[in-house]
């Protein structure tokens, strides 16, 4: 089985996401950028990193923070998200099961899959995060997405584009490969993603069904 995370992956909402989400922590007096939110977040549970600033901080978040960042992603993915180029001609070719684990809520999993029109190779085998007890780097929601398909973690394959993701994977005793293709990877994307444990990376989902069947011995 092959697990895909979401953000970053299938859909190139790095870019997108962390602009929206350090505009709303700017607007309730937390001067949060982009960047920082990019290299302290991503890949992880947007509970987690709410957590993590409240405590960084020492103040709490307003009322309703969670849930307006939430509407706001939500709206702009409607109308702006992109698939990752060649996310669907990947998908196309891929037999076997395969299905979705992300940090993000499964309403948004769902909007990101809808919008692009990625939903239809996945339905319905989505996982959140949010339904696991700890998210991103621990195992859990890897594991949960095994689990539920009924596969063992040694037989599956984890598609993955952070540092957090790639040490899910190998904490949860999966393969990983890394993708380093998307719009908000950088230079060094790569040698991240290899010293957190990926045993490949790619730059271009093309090469994603190579890179699978050098895996599997084919």
């Amino acid at each position: 089985m092959v697990i895909f995370d979401c953000n970053g992956v299938l859909v190139d909402s790095e870019p997108l996401a962390t602009a929206i989400v350090s505009q709303e922590f700017v607007r309730a007096g937390f001067p949060l950028t982009p960047d920082m939110i990019a290299r302290y977040f991503t890949g992880r549970r947007p509970a987690d990193m709410f957590a993590d600033v409240e405590l960084a901080t020492g103040r709490k978040l307003p009322d309703g923070f969670a849930a307006g960042v939430a509407d706001s992603i939500l709206c702009r993915f409607r109308s702006e998200l992109c698939p990752t180029h060649h996310a669907a001609y990947a998908l196309s070719w891929l037999r076997g099961p395969k299905c979705v684990a992300s940090s993000s809520s499964i309403e948004r999993i769902r909007v990101s899959l809808e919008s692009t029109g990625l939903i239809r190779f996945f339905e319905p085998n989505l996982f959140s995060a949010s339904d696991v007890r700890n998210g991103k780097p621990a195992p859990d929601l890897l594991l949960h997405a095994a689990g539920k398909m009924g596969v063992e973690p040694g037989a599956c394959i984890v598609v993955e584009d952070s540092p957090v993701g790639v040490t899910a994977g190998v904490a949860a005793g999966m393969t990983v490969i890394g993708f380093a293709g998307a719009s908000h990877a950088g230079s060094d994307t790569s040698d991240q993603l290899r010293a957190a444990g990926a045993c490949d990376v790619i730059t271009d989902l093309r090469a994603l069904k190579r890179a699978i069947i050098d895996l599997r011995g084919w």
